[in-house]
């Protein structure tokens, strides 16, 4: 089975890219991140037929987030993340594919930092690490994956000078990733390349691509019933290079059925 989580920074503007990559990569579980659409315009029809079963969470103009599943049914739990009733952004949705727990999100940016956007980052942080801790303890198999908007590491960024500041690699950002992760999750990636400077992100800005100047920052985060079945993953990085792409590239895992 691949699954693979992809920001595609705009279904409309993307929409093709999407269409693209699903034809050539075939994963059989896709999450998206920043659909920036409103509910109402999904293009559903167009991702069914491209073979997929679709859940999603629109937000006009800002966020969204959504599970394609090729031929497998998908039955939604939740479109909220538990803790705060008042919060409307779109940015978490949690759904099974046989028994199989996927939850895609889109985790705050928080930039500029100091400041409201970075108070929220780090408190919607607090309220996944809570749920995140609860769905570990349920002793199911669980991929927790999306767009972290977290670097955790200094080998997960070209040049660490460029980002002290940021909202993704301060330390209070990196710390509640820590967290996370010590409850016994899995980082994917980083087990599979413990080493090697993967990036998932690259500025539009300065030619960032070209130079390799990125960031990882998408992240795939398994329970231990699923790490056992892991045999592969990666970055699909010339996706970054095709035209009208994202920002982001699609980063995959593959498990043994």
């Amino acid at each position: 089975m691949k699954i693979a989580t992809y920001n595609i920074n705009g279904m409309n503007a993307r929409l093709p890219v999407l269409l693209k990559w699903l034809g050539e990569s075939k994963p059989d579980i896709a999450c998206l991140q920043e659909l920036k659409m409103p509910q109402e315009n999904f293009p559903e029809e167009v991702i069914k037929n491209a073979g997929y079963n679709v859940v999603w969470r629109g937000q006009k103009s800002w966020n969204g987030v959504a599970v394609l599943s090729k031929e497998r049914p998908i039955t939604e739990i939740t479109r909220t993340l538990p803790g705060d009733a008042e919060d409307e952004q779109s940015r978490y949705l949690e759904v099974t594919i046989g028994d199989l727990t996927i939850v895609c999100l889109y985790l705050p940016n928080g930039n500029p930092a100091p400041g409201p956007k970075f108070d929220y980052k780090l408190k919607w942080f607090e309220r996944f690490n809570a749920h995140a801790k609860e769905l570990f303890s349920s002793d199911k198999p669980v991929v927790l994956t999306g767009d972290y908007n977290v670097i955790p590491t200094e080998n997960d960024v070209y040049k660490v000078k460029h980002v002290e500041k940021d909202a993704l690699f301060l330390p209070e950002t990196r710390e509640a990733f820590q967290k996370l992760v010590s409850q016994g999750w899995t980082d994917a990636i980083r087990k599979l390349y413990p080493d090697e400077k993967i990036y998932t992100y690259w500025d539009f800005f300065r030619n960032a691509y070209n130079r390799n100047a990125g960031m990882r920052i998408d992240h795939f985060l398994l329970s231990p019933l699923v790490d056992k079945k892991l045999v592969a993953g990666g970055v699909d990085k010339e996706v970054r290079g095709w035209e009208k792409t994202s920002d982001h590239a699609p980063v995959w895992i593959e498990l043994k059925d």
